[in-house]
């Protein structure tokens, strides 16, 4: 049989047993004492309990713990310890996956995209990995068995640099430097006087260390929870979610600090409910990750992609139209076939203006992309030239007959009503058309009669809404 005391920050627990002369021999356990020192190592004290069914057997126990203690001893054999060890294993080999997918997933993030935020993700899952494995004292178990000190020192130590990588990660994703410098620098403040907790940490009593540790945690917890709120109400996509991701992180670990405190008993619920709030916390924090790197990447491809597509309409410009053209206009030689290239131009926005309203007017040549994009195939492509010109080119091989029916269809398409709109608030366009190659005229000499002809017809103030060359 073995006594079980439940608390993995215990500083020291003795145990007096009196053999027959009368004389007690000892048995310690807890951080002031190296674990390979212990007479069951394991990753709170277990401390073997010798008896003799024919004689009574004293027994003397010894707890020493500089923030009080509130665990429950319990006789358990080996069988019980074992399960019970099996079952507590499952949820910390839960727990030690994510936090080590999370450190990797930061690190590829980091060199992969060159992302500040991926650092801090993979220092705080790093970290809070760490600290996890030092609460539960699977740490002082594996990893530092033979050292004492540290053992002592090392929850709130890792427990300030966790809550350091976490502050700076959720002012990095919610892009706080570029929003408020002011709310920035208090940031960076906060972080720094981390970086000064964890020395002072090292340096004082284990009475003191929690008295400084929980007031940084509760100023951190609500830092985040300000700063997440504030992104929120200011617009950004992602402090919602960064929100949502943080309360019950912030929730479990005030319970934590209540049971620490000795304000609430040592229970399962107690000991695991930090650790269950951080198999939330960061998937979320990594989704939102992802999310903020998809949506850097396409407003990355929209700037480059701005001198090649119309930021209003998503159509092609002027310069990428006129390249297209000159390779349509060279494939259909070399094959043999014909193919076809129109301008259109509205010319009604005035008067929807004065017949409706301005920003009817305004919508008109984004409402004509729209029914544009509604009529070309996938291989034909279709541009904004100017305010109210727009240009298409359909891929051959295609007749003379079918070229003449290609204006009619404009047409026909813009002045279909437009939804939420008047049914007499439409489209009016003139179409010029030509079929390519043309023997007469090159590609960018051939869009400048096309031009031309549209423009004459303007001025002449002509009735007729479909031109060829």
């Amino acid at each position: 049989w073995a006594l079980e005391i439940p608390y993995p920050a215990l500083d020291r627990a003795s145990l007096y047993t009196k053999n027959r002369i009368g004389q007690f021999t000892e048995q310690r356990a807890g951080d002031l004492t190296a674990i390979n020192q212990w007479p069951t190592p394991h990753r709170y004290p277990l401390l073997v309990v010798a008896f003799n069914a024919e004689e009574p057997t004293s027994y003397l126990l010894r707890l020493e713990n500089a923030q009080g203690f509130s665990a429950p001893l319990q006789f358990v054999n080996a069988k019980y310890a074992l399960r019970n060890e099996q079952l507590i294993s499952l949820f910390l080999g839960v727990y030690f996956g994510i936090a080590a997918l999370g450190f990797l997933t930061g690190l590829i993030g980091l060199v992969w995209l060159r992302d500040r935020a991926y650092l801090y993700y993979a220092l705080a899952s790093g970290l809070v990995g760490l600290t996890l494995a030092t609460i539960t004292g699977a740490a002082a178990l594996h990893l530092w068995p033979n050292s004492p000190d540290w053992a002592d020192r090392s929850l709130t130590i890792l427990g300030a640099w966790a809550l350091m990588s976490f502050v700076l990660l959720n002012a990095t994703v919610v892009s706080l430097a570029e929003r408020s410098k002011q709310l920035n620098r208090l940031v960076w403040v906060i972080a720094l006087a981390g970086l000064g907790l964890s020395v002072a940490l090292a340096v004082t009593d284990s009475a003191l260390r929690l008295k400084l540790f929980v007031p940084y945690l509760l100023v951190v917890i609500t830092l985040v929870l300000s700063i997440n709120l504030w992104a929120w109400r200011h617009g950004d996509r992602f402090g919602g979610w960064l929100l949502l991701s943080a309360t019950p992180f912030a929730v479990t670990w005030a319970i934590s600090i209540a049971r620490y405190l000795e304000w609430i008993p040592l229970s399962f619920a107690t000991e695991q409910g930090g650790l269950a709030s951080m198999v939330f916390q960061l998937p979320a924090l990594l989704a939102v990750l992802i999310l903020r790197s998809q949506q850097r990447r396409e407003n990355r491809s929209r700037i480059l992609g701005l001198n090649r597509i119309d930021p209003a309409t998503g159509l092609l410009t002027e310069q990428v139209f006129t390249e297209r053209l000159l390779r349509m206009a060279a494939r259909s030689g070399r094959l043999r076939h014909q193919s076809a290239v129109a301008l259109i131009d509205i010319i009604n926005t005035e008067q929807t203006q004065r017949d409706f309203c301005r920003k009817a007017a305004e919508e008109l040549p984004l409402r004509v992309a729209s029914r544009l994009l509604s009529i070309i195939r996938d291989i034909d492509s279709a541009a904004r030239l100017s305010e109210l010109r727009f240009g298409m080119l359909v891929e051959g091989p295609i007749s003379l007959e079918e070229a003449a029916t290609l204006g009619p269809r404009i047409i026909a398409r813009c002045l279909m009503p437009f939804k939420g709109l008047h049914p007499e608030c439409v489209a009016q366009v003139r179409v010029a058309y030509a079929l390519v190659p043309n023997p007469s005229t090159g590609g960018q000499s051939l869009l400048s009669r096309l031009g031309e002809r549209l423009t004459a017809a303007s001025s002449a103030d002509d009735k007729r809404a479909v031109f060829t060359l």
